[in-house]
């Protein structure tokens, strides 16, 4: 009697034991993969930079301001501030374009965690069916069941196994409905960081509107000054004279170093430089000038195109010259190896160098207004055997302005 009496009482204290050791934890989270955002963290970082550098150049304006100083100088500042700017658009739409990428990721993610709190759930309301209909005492009557020491120690392996699984069902949905929260959070979190990259991109925008604006209305004053814009064109001339003379020079010695093998020749046909524009805004011969008011050569084309868009080699050949001048701001000068060379002028970005080997077609640089510009375009020449002649004799799928 006094030993039943003892496996009774070790029976209750056991199961007493196990129930305490209940706790309910959350464990668990899903770890959102980091290389696109440290993508995104690298492009801020040097979003940084450009702003660095853009006050950095606004100091520079305001001290050519303070000290009166040509609006040349200003201009050539004015338009290292919009390359500036565009750089911070394009590294905003970088950023656009990870956080996609990112956006799209998080939804799967969340879409899996809803997926698993499901499953989970369906498993906790099934076990806590179970234990409804068997009823939570049956744990203690299986162990009063016992009939000996021995059987005790087993029956008591069996109940500890049985609320071992109630406990990890239990933390495998809690842990489910914390990775979906997670999943969530940085799914709200991606798009949040997007949409605010989306209100500085059209800040940046308005900004670069502004810089173009002020950049026209500085050589809109500077040509207020008769003499002043005289003097300068007379410089012009002679940098676009000093220019030429440069290119056949280029020519002449790339004639030399052409005889072997390996040299790139023309197709002998031309393909229009700005495939995102065909709008010609001024024609090659004598025009009206757009700064100086008056009637100059014009000894190439200007073709519209947005700020930015993709400048193509016309033909293949060698790059002789990539550099800036005052007049022609950033220029690219290609020869074709048959008496032909082509010019490409106010450029944003220049994207070969002087002695590259360029295929008809290939991107060599973006359409800006940079030198003696008043808005974005493309100024395009062709020269035959060191002569200006006229480029749009080479196509027929060009459109003119109202005013060319």
């Amino acid at each position: 009697m006094t030993r039943k009496w003892v496996i009774r009482i070790v029976a209750i204290l056991m199961a007493l034991i196990m129930a305490m050791s209940v706790l309910y934890v959350v464990v668990g989270s899903l770890t959102a993969a980091a290389v696109t955002q440290s993508q995104i963290d690298a492009l801020k970082q040097q979003q940084k930079e450009y702003e660095k550098k853009k006050n950095e150049i606004q100091s520079e304006i305001n001290s050519l301001q303070y000290q009166q100083k040509s609006a040349l100088e200003q201009k050539g500042v004015l338009d290292n501030q919009i390359q500036l700017t565009q750089d911070e658009i394009d590294n905003i739409n970088d950023q656009i374009a990870q956080y996609d990428q990112l956006i799209s990721q998080k939804q799967g993610e969340l879409e899996q965690a809803q997926a698993n709190e499901d499953a989970q759930w369906a498993k906790y309301k099934l076990n806590l069916r179970t234990m409804e209909e068997n009823g939570t005492i049956s744990y203690i009557s299986v162990i009063f069941r016992a009939n000996s020491y021995s059987d005790l120690l087993a029956r008591l392996d069996f109940v500890r196994g049985i609320m071992q699984y109630d406990i990890k069902i239990y933390d495998q949905l809690q842990a489910a409905k914390e990775a979906k929260i997670q999943a969530k959070s940085a799914l709200e979190e991606a798009k949040a960081g997007q949409e605010a990259d989306r209100l500085e991109l059209t800040q940046k925008e308005a900004d670069l509107e502004k810089q173009l604006d002020a950049s026209t209305a500085l050589l809109a004053k500077l040509a207020e000054d008769i003499d002043t814009a005289k003097d300068l064109y007379e410089k012009q001339k002679a940098e676009a004279d000093k220019v030429q003379s440069d290119i056949n020079k280029k020519v002449e010695e790339l004639k030399k170093q052409n005889q072997g093998p390996g040299a790139v020749k023309g197709t002998g046909s031309f393909i229009w430089p700005t495939p995102s524009s065909t709008l010609v805004t001024s024609r090659y011969g004598t025009r009206v000038h757009p700064i100086y008011h008056e009637y100059r050569t014009h000894t190439g084309v200007d073709i519209g195109a947005k700020y930015g868009a993709s400048i193509e080699a016309s033909d293949s050949g060698t790059v002789i010259i990539a550099k800036y001048s005052s007049s022609y701001g950033n220029y690219v000068v290609i020869d074709h190896g048959n008496g032909y060379t082509t010019l490409y002028a106010h450029m944003s970005q220049i994207l070969v160098k002087s002695g590259a080997k360029v295929q008809q077609g290939a991107v060599i640089g973006k359409v800006g207004a940079t030198g003696d510009a008043t808005g974005p375009h493309l100024h395009f020449e062709i020269s035959q055997n060191g002569s200006r002649i006229n480029p749009l004799q080479f196509f027929t799928n060009y459109t003119l302005s109202a005013s060319a």
